[in-house]
């Protein structure tokens, strides 16, 4: 626990991503709500870290369709009565309008428009992280890093191929670590003098010093010009104005003979990749490690279940399931079975995300396909063997070749009334 020993820490998690690149997983559901590995979501990680670090003053910002992240924060992510208070707390502040009518227009307008948090609490520092990623890291190294070093801002950095460096802010810095340049997102990324084919990107995870941070915050909300995005107007130039470190996310240790882990998921093909990856008996990503725990939200359900039906055996291998999964007389390989899926009799699945509430009729194929939550697949049906078809009935990625099942659309009860979902973007949908 690290509560006092560097003042007063407060966590922000922005939590308000649409995650346009993940449609239609993104239909009813914020991005950090998206389910991952079969019994989580992907804010469960960002949270798990703070948590694991002995930070516990955490605030969730939030915005486009967040209804089924709050239920899910609220659900899982509470102190007890006996810690619960203004130094315990895990609460969930959806855009309130707090400056004036208007949604959050980047990462550093969140901020601006929550100022009043970091008042209330009078922090020294703030943690600001993201929620839409997959990652595992200790942060209380990286805040010592910060506070030792006497900086303003400590930017999490970390080692990618400069193939891929188009998607990050790209970071150089001194023999120090100190940052003397930052680029958003460039068309052709600088690369590591020492390590040729690499580039040193953010991570969009920070630590700033309060004062620095409100300074930045207030300077930027002035500027007609800004997009008011922490990557894109602020640390472009203020690196030029204080002391800004660059933490380097490989020294990061974490106990139980584990490693720190960073993927982006915020494509269909890096999000199937990313489980994929969890299906290796030695993954970059272990969830088994009860020293850096991956906490979410625990429900009373029953176990998983395997059994033979209709006199066909089951076969499940190299697959992650949660509770109250069933397979019952099929054949499933390299899948991801979420809570309350049913895979019945003959059917065949092979490198398959299943989400939760699923129905897997009998006698059906399904190869490389993500099946959303709560839909019902009929008996004989195929999936993953034909782009034509699969294109005409589902949503077909081109970019990966993976087919997606989305979440059915909303129905009204009393007359079967398909929900236009177009009228309906900025909802949220409990449970999903």
């Amino acid at each position: 626990m690290i509560h006092g020993r560097y003042g007063r820490v407060l966590a922000i998690v922005l939590a308000g991503g649409k995650g346009e690149r993940l449609m239609p997983l993104t239909r009813y559901r914020a991005k950090p709500a998206v389910p991952f590995a079969a019994k989580y979501r992907i804010v469960d990680f960002a949270l798990s870290n703070l948590v694991n670090s002995g930070i516990y003053s955490i605030y969730c910002l939030t915005q486009f369709k967040s209804q089924s992240l709050q239920e899910h924060i609220t659900q899982g992510w509470q102190f007890g009565p006996a810690l619960r208070g203004r130094n315990y707390f895990v609460n969930v502040a959806p855009a309130q309008m707090w400056t004036d009518e208007r949604w959050y227009e980047g990462t550093a307008d969140a901020i601006y428009q929550n100022l009043h948090l970091l008042t209330m609490f009078n922090a020294d520092y703030v943690c600001i992280f993201a929620a839409d990623h997959i990652y595992k890291m200790d942060i209380e190294q990286m805040l010592e890093y910060h506070v030792e070093n006497g900086a303003d801002i400590t930017i999490a950095a970390n080692k990618v191929p400069t193939s891929e460096a188009t998607q990050f802010g790209c970071i150089s810095t001194d023999e120090r670590g100190v940052i003397n340049g930052f680029v958003e997102k460039p068309k052709n990324p600088p690369e590591i003098k020492s390590s040729p084919g690499y580039s040193y990107v953010s991570m969009g995870n920070y630590i700033f010093s309060r004062e620095t941070l409100e300074e930045a915050i207030l300077t930027d909300s002035k500027r007609e010009d800004s997009s008011h995005d922490f990557g894109k107007d602020i640390l472009p130039k203020i690196y030029t104005q204080c002391k800004v470190m660059a933490y380097d996310f490989s020294t990061n240790v974490l106990p139980g003979n584990d490693k720190p882990y960073w993927k982006d998921v915020g494509t269909l093909k890096a999000y199937w990749e990313a489980h994929m990856d969890l299906l290796q008996q030695h993954s970059a990503l272990t969830l088994y490690n009860s020293q850096w725990p991956v906490r979410t939200v625990s429900f009373s359900d029953p176990p998983g279940f395997t059994y033979p039906a209709k006199g066909m055996s089951s076969s499940v291998e190299g697959c992650l399931r949660a509770e109250a999964s069933q397979v019952l007389g099929a054949v499933v390989h390299r899948c991801v079975l979420s809570r309350h899926c049913i895979i019945n009799a003959g059917t065949v699945m092979e490198e398959s995300i299943i989400g939760q509430g699923v129905v897997i009729g009998e006698n059906c194929k399904l190869r490389r396909v993500i099946v959303d939550s709560h839909n019902i697949i009929p008996p004989n049906t195929v999936i993953g063997y034909n782009t034509d078809n699969d294109s005409e009935r589902y949503f077909l990625d081109k970019d990966s070749g993976l087919v997606v099942v989305p979440m059915p659309k909303i129905q009204l009860r009393k007359n079967l009334q398909m929900l236009d979902n177009s009228r309906f973007d900025d909802e949220g949908f409990a449970a999903f």
